[in-house]
């Protein structure tokens, strides 16, 4: 179910135009999630859209948000799908956080093998 959910949220970061999509494996390196998705966007908007999508998609699979935190500002928002977090950054935010760097010991998972 993991993977359904992964490829949704995956999916809906792609068709609203997240940038730069990282998915990091999490299993055995953190107790949060099995997967982290890390994109950006330009504008504040983006971001909010981006994360609704997220929200919207897992919904429809059957996976509600657990939690969403950060919509209003969108410079950060966490969209908690329980094995799935998902961080969509304002542009300007995403390499002060450098979750890749804090993450590092977490695998890069490539998401367009076999698209």
């Amino acid at each position: 179910m993991t993977t359904t959910l992964l490829t949704t949220a995956y999916q809906a970061v792609d068709d609203k135009k997240g940038e730069d999509i990282v998915v990091l494996n999490m299993e055995g390196v953190s107790l949060i999630a099995d997967q982290f998705i890390i994109c950006h966007a330009n504008s504040e908007r983006q971001v909010q859209a981006i994360a609704k999508e997220v929200a919207d998609k897992a919904a429809e699979i059957g996976h509600p948000v657990k939690r969403m935190e950060g919509l209003d500002l969108a410079r950060w928002v966490l969209v908690d799908l329980g094995d799935v977090v998902v961080h969509v950054f304002h542009r300007d935010e995403r390499g002060y956080y450098n979750l890749e760097k804090l993450w590092g010991d977490a695998p890069l998972l490539n998401m367009t093998d076999g698209n």
